[in-house]
């Protein structure tokens, strides 16, 4: 198992604790102090998240703080994580939509983009969307670590897609996200 998630020990602390973990890891980044979560390995961050209970991961999502900060971190990890050989005849914009009670529209926003191989995700949402999907933050990051099944959450309703329901259904096989060590993700 991964030294960071099994030293962090996530599954004892409350969400409260766990919360103000990461919050103090990114200050001291803030602060430069040489530990920030950019520098954590994606399996680390898999594997925290693998380790997270439900109320942990919201009390994350829900934090100020952190929120944006998880968005980013992730969305900056997706162009590290697409396969090449699998999108290389992709042309997609996907729309992400995440309820927030403190945007002006209500919505955090994001945009990616997979075009001849490459993607691009920002908050920069100049490009019309192929499909726009919705999604609470802290089921984001369950199913951008690969700790939630996408399948069950387009069936359950947690996923709601807009436009062409296709590219978000095939999204996820384009990437190649760490599995998961040592731990049962079913949280």
């Amino acid at each position: 198992m991964n030294g960071f998630a099994r030293a962090l020990a996530v599954e004892k602390l409350t969400p409260e604790q766990f919360v103000q973990v990461l919050a103090t890891l990114h200050m001291l980044g803030a602060a430069g102090a040489g530990i920030e979560l950019s520098a954590l390995t994606t399996q680390s961050l898999v594997d925290v998240v693998a380790r997270s209970s439900r109320e942990q991961v919201k009390a994350l999502a829900e934090h100020p703080v952190l929120r944006p900060v998880f968005l980013d971190e992730i969305f900056r990890r997706m162009s590290e994580h697409l396969h090449p050989d699998r999108a290389r005849h992709v042309d997609v914009v996907v729309s992400w939509r995440f309820p927030s009670p403190t945007s002006e529209d209500g919505y955090d926003r994001y945009q990616t983009v997979i075009e001849d191989g490459l993607c691009v995700s920002s908050t920069d949402l100049t490009r019309t969307p192929d499909t726009t999907i919705t999604l609470s933050v802290d089921d984001f990051i369950r199913m951008a670590t690969g700790n939630a099944a996408v399948a069950t959450m387009f069936v359950t309703g947690k996923v709601k897609v807009k436009g062409e329901y296709a590219p978000a259904v095939r999204l996820s096989s384009y990437f190649n996200v760490p599995k998961p060590t040592g731990t049962d993700s079913t949280h």
